[in-house]
C-alpha cells in the first residue's frame, strides 16, 4: 500500500509539473502542487518505509521528473502547440514619405511625448522633442528617425 500512494504521488507530481512547465505559464497553483506531491512522496518514504527506501524514492522521484521532461521536450506534443505564424506586418512609414524635416504643422491631440499632428495637410503621428505639448499648437518638424517624426514647438 505504500509503494502505491508513492508511485500515485509522484505520477502526480510529474503531470503537474509538466503543466507547470508547458500549459499554464508563470508561478502557479499547479506548479506548488507539483512540488508538494514530490516532497510528500518523499518524506512518506523516508518516515514509513525506512532510510534505503527513501533514497531509492529519492532517485526515482529526481529521474522521473528529469525523464518526463527531456521525453516531453523530445515529442511532437511541443510541435502542436507552439505557433508556427510568422510576422509580416511591417511599420506604416507612409508618413516619413509626405513630411519633411522642417515642415511646419499643428497638433491635432495633446502630445504627451507621442500623439498626432496635422502636417501639409496629413495627419500623423509624432513624437515631441520639447515634452508635452498641448492640442493646437504650432510645430515644426526637427528630424525623421526610423519612421518616426520627431517635432518640437515652433518658435516665434
Amino acid at each position: 500500500m505504500d509503494i502505491l500512494i508513492i508511485t500515485i504521488l509522484i505520477i502526480a507530481a510529474v503531470i503537474l509539473f509538466l503543466v507547470e512547465l508547458f500549459i499554464i505559464p508563470g508561478i502557479s497553483v499547479a506548479g506548488f502542487l507539483a512540488g508538494g506531491c514530490i516532497i510528500f512522496a518523499n518524506y512518506y518514504a523516508f518516515a514509513y518505509m525506512g532510510t534505503l527506501e527513501g533514497f531509492i524514492t529519492l532517485a526515482v522521484s529526481a529521474i522521473t521528473c528529469t525523464g518526463s521532461l527531456v521525453w516531453f521536450m523530445r515529442s511532437k506534443t511541443l510541435d502542436r502547440l507552439a505557433l508556427k505564424k510568422d510576422i509580416t506586418s511591417k511599420v506604416d512609414r507612409s508618413a516619413e514619405e509626405k513630411v519633411k524635416v522642417g515642415d511646419t504643422g499643428v497638433t491635432t491631440t495633446r502630445l504627451a511625448l507621442i500623439g498626432y499632428a496635422e502636417i501639409n495637410g496629413n495627419i500623423v503621428e509624432v513624437k515631441s522633442t520639447d515634452g508635452f505639448l498641448n492640442e493646437k499648437t504650432p510645430i515644426i518638424v526637427s528630424r525623421i528617425t526610423d519612421g518616426v517624426l520627431l517635432v518640437e514647438k515652433l518658435k516665434n
